[in-house]
């Protein structure tokens, strides 16, 4: 075994109440300034809906992440000479129509106006010719509009679904949405890294976290290409690519990431998690159907004897393993499987998983009121959001994954109602237990995470250990693997 360490995240979609807080924390604190205006490292989109660029999720326009030819893995963007051919003229990159023309408002209008009969307004002017413009398109342009024919319409997880799920989706007071927030998912088999011909964006040994060396980036914007997710930005004043750091430099002084600690919902779970690297591969190479439990599956347990040897042996440091035996992570992904990867049919290995949202799907039945374990797991398949819609998302179209984690959220739902409402009978909630798989510890402990944690609970950074960082970064054919992609010199400050 070759094992790592990964920080690796949860986002709990049951939780979101769409508020953008995360959005403006991360905005203020990391793209307030000139060139930076369209980068939202963090955003939140409405589903269905068509997302930010406008629908990010269709590869055979972007031509992002990878695809299986043969035997062999290989960027859907390309080989390296596909990639050299592209760098003066990329037709798969997002235009300014997919993001949005920066604006802002001439506010001096308000303030300076002459005095007359008319209020005076602020015109919006666009960021780019400064000259006035009408404001067509936004970051969460399509906030709260789903069943609209313009932007759930166009959502590539809906047209290929049934046009009798579509009309189910769009019918008058049925309509029905809930909010995805996305940051740069640090995945383990990142396109961005693969596709960079520089060779700027790498993976940072200790802890996965994908980073844009701004020395090297020359701006040639493959990676934006080689993300499926479009979580890379190309910064127009600076000419290089930018993306989501994971609050680096506040999780080293032991902070939260930004978006995480300010997260009305508290929606949002961080810890480490311990993997296979030589099982990156043939767990990327999986059917579209079994990538997500082939993922789960090479996440070790840090409780195993054997997996503890083996990552001292490769260089995992005590601390670092006591952080992954306390990870909400490895209890929401491993222990109660109720945690998927986004699209993982990108096959890049996406480290931040979401517990997929639980009331658009049951409240379509008897408005809401069943009450027994087998009304529950019945009606999945005739569920307000379809099933298959979730499944494409979370899934890779395997609607047994998707199933699979809502009899355990449903589980958990009948014995709290057992216990704090008393409305169903103990033999209900055993029956349910039963269904999912679950014992009655296994769903407190899940109750108790997802509504009653801390935030050390909910956010356990693992310690940093910059110092032996920098000393295995003096000499990287010592630890050429575990330095990760791209390294050739010992990190360190710049200040």
């Amino acid at each position: 075994m070759n094992i790592r360490a990964q920080i690796a995240t949860v986002f709990h979609l049951d939780k979101c109440i769409g508020c953008h807080t995360c959005s403006i924390a991360c905005k203020n604190l990391w793209t307030d300034r000139k060139g930076a205006e369209y980068m939202w490292w963090n955003n939140v989109e409405t589903k269905p809906g068509t997302g930010y660029p406008t629908r990010w999720e269709d590869q055979e326009q972007y031509r992002g992440g990878w695809e299986r030819v043969g035997s062999q893995l290989r960027l859907k963007m390309g080989g390296r000479g596909g990639t050299l051919g592209k760098i003066f003229h990329n037709p798969s990159l997002p235009t300014m129509d997919d993001y949005y023309e920066p604006f802002t408002f001439k506010y001096d209008d308000l303030t300076n106006a002459p005095a007359g009969d008319d209020q005076p307004t602020a015109r919006p002017v666009s960021m780019v010719s400064g000259k006035p413009m009408k404001i067509e398109a936004g970051p969460n342009w399509d906030d709260d509009l789903s069943g609209s024919t313009v932007y759930a319409a166009n959502d590539p997880g809906v047209v290929q679904l049934s046009e009798e799920e579509q009309q189910q989706l769009f019918a008058i007071e049925k309509m029905v949405f809930f909010h995805l927030p996305r940051i740069c998912n640090h995945c383990l088999n990142a396109g961005c890294v693969a596709a960079c011909p520089s060779g700027a964006i790498y993976k940072r040994g200790e802890d996965g976290i994908v980073l844009v060396d701004q020395d090297k980036c020359r701006g040639w914007r493959m990676c934006v290409s080689g993300c499926p997710y479009k979580k890379t930005y190309y910064g127009w004043s600076t000419g290089k690519s930018e993306k989501c750091i994971l609050c680096y430099p506040r999780q080293e002084a032991g902070e939260a990431p930004a978006c995480f600690h300010s997260c009305v919902g508290r929606i949002r779970y961080l810890g480490v998690l311990l993997y296979d690297a030589d099982r990156i591969e043939a767990t990327a190479m999986q059917e579209d159907g079994e990538l997500a439990a082939a993922q789960r599956e090479m996440i070790l347990d840090p409780f195993d004897p054997q997996v503890q040897r083996e990552a001292a042996r490769c260089g995992i440091a005590e601390e670092v393993l006591a952080a992954a035996q306390a990870s909400p992570v490895y209890k929401f992904v491993k222990q109660w499987g109720i945690a998927l990867p986004l699209h993982p049919e990108f096959r890049t290995l996406p480290m931040l998983f979401y517990v997929p949202p639980l009331l658009p799907v049951l409240s379509v039945e008897s408005q809401g009121t069943q009450k027994l374990a087998d009304d529950f797991f019945t009606t999945l398949e005739r569920a307000r959001l379809p099933i298959r819609y979730l499944a494409g998302l979370f899934a890779g179209g395997n609607e047994e994954e998707v199933k699979a984690v809502y009899r355990r959220l449903i589980a958990v739902r009948i014995q709290r109602r057992q216990q704090g409402v008393g409305d169903q009978s103990e033999a209900e909630a055993a029956r349910a237990r039963e269904i999912a798989g679950l014992s009655a510890e296994q769903v407190e402990a899940i109750y108790r995470m997802t509504a009653l944690t801390s935030i050390k609970e909910r956010i356990v950074i693992p310690p940093m250990l910059r110092d032996r960082a920098v000393e295995a970064g003096t000499d990287p054919e010592a630890y050429r693997q575990e330095m990760g992609f791209g390294r050739r010199q010992a990190p360190k400050r710049r200040w």
